[in-house]
This record gives C-alpha cells, structure tokens and sequence, in this order.
C-alpha cells in the first residue's frame, strides 16, 4: 500500500504543485465568471428602473424578487413599501452588478467573495421563504440528485467562492497589480 501511496505522490504530486495557489484562483475567478457572475448580471439587469437613471430607481420585478412578502402586502406598489425596503432593494440590486464585477477583476478578491458567499444566503433564504420554493428546487444533500438548484448549487458556488477567500484573487487581477505596485 505504502508503495501505491508513494508511486501516486510521484506522478500527481508535481502536477497538484504546478495547479495548486496561483493557477488554482485564476480558475475559480474564470469559473465564477462563466458561470455565477453572468447569471447575478442577467438578474440584476431584471431590476433596473426604465432609462439611464433605472439604475437608482428599482423596477416593480426588482421589489417583487427581492421583497415577495412585502410587495404582496403592499398590493404590488413599490411606492406603499418604507424608505428601508427601498434601500435594501436599491442595495441588492447594485450588489448583483458590483460583487460580481470585483471577483471577475480581482479587486478586493477576499472580501468580495466574502460579500458574494453572504449574497448567496440572503438570496437563498428570500427563495425559500419569500418564494416558497418547492423540494425539489430547495434539493437535499446526500442524495442521488446533484442538480438542486438551492442546497447542490450554492454549496459548490460557496466552495469556489472560498477558494478565493482563502487563496485570493492570483497574479492575473487586479488585487495582484495593486500589490506589486505598492512594493518598494
């Protein structure tokens, strides 16, 4: 055994050293951007208001995903729903353009991803409670579905968000830009 064990260091081990640290945040910054990033963007263009300025003012669709429970209860009128509902809806929809947008260039990698892991919550709890999502959407780990969209999805999204907290962004961003440019 001990033999297998040193025969599978000697043949994958450099290769886990070439991939491991700088290689392996480059790829988890490229996944979350073909993957996660550009399904947040695609929602949060959902959002936006009408013209230039939809930006800081919500769509009705914005509050409905965001709030479901208190859009209900406000008939559907953003305009009933208390200026903190506003922010924090103004907040999310800047958050799905803006966290994204660092992870994909490196900038503030950690905390970003720490910011993106949190949204991931958030997002996942206003799914299961505000949009009453059923049990197959909500999925069930250990099972022998691997495609839920709540449970399954944002664990492995957490995960390559973590590789990044705990890692960083690597040499091609621009946390790595700054850095160097800070060295004497």
């Amino acid at each position: 055994m001990q033999f297998l064990y040193r025969l599978e260091d000697r043949i994958l081990g450099p290769i886990a050293r070439l991939i491991d640290g700088a290689f392996i945040s480059t790829l988890a910054r490229f996944t979350f951007f073909a993957t996660i990033a550009t399904w947040l963007w695609s929602s949060a263009l959902t959002k936006l208001g009408e013209g230039f300025f939809g930006i800081f003012s919500p769509s009705a669709g914005a509050y409905i995903q965001i709030l479901p429970k208190q859009m209900e209860a406000a008939g559907y009128d953003p305009s009933q729903l208390g200026a903190f509902s506003k922010f924090v809806v103004l907040l999310g929809t800047w958050g799905e353009f803006i966290i994204p947008a660092l992870i994909v260039v490196g900038l503030f990698t950690r905390a970003a991803s720490l910011a993106m892991i949190a949204f991931l919550f958030v997002v996942s709890f206003v799914d299961i409670t505000g949009h009453a999502a059923d049990a197959l959407t909500i999925g069930s780990w250990f099972d022998n579905v691997p495609d839920a969209k709540i449970l399954d999805q944002r664990l492995i999204w957490t995960v390559l968000l973590l590789i990044l907290v705990v890692r960083g962004a690597g040499p091609l961003s621009l946390d790595a830009l700054l850095d160097r440019r800070s060295q004497p």
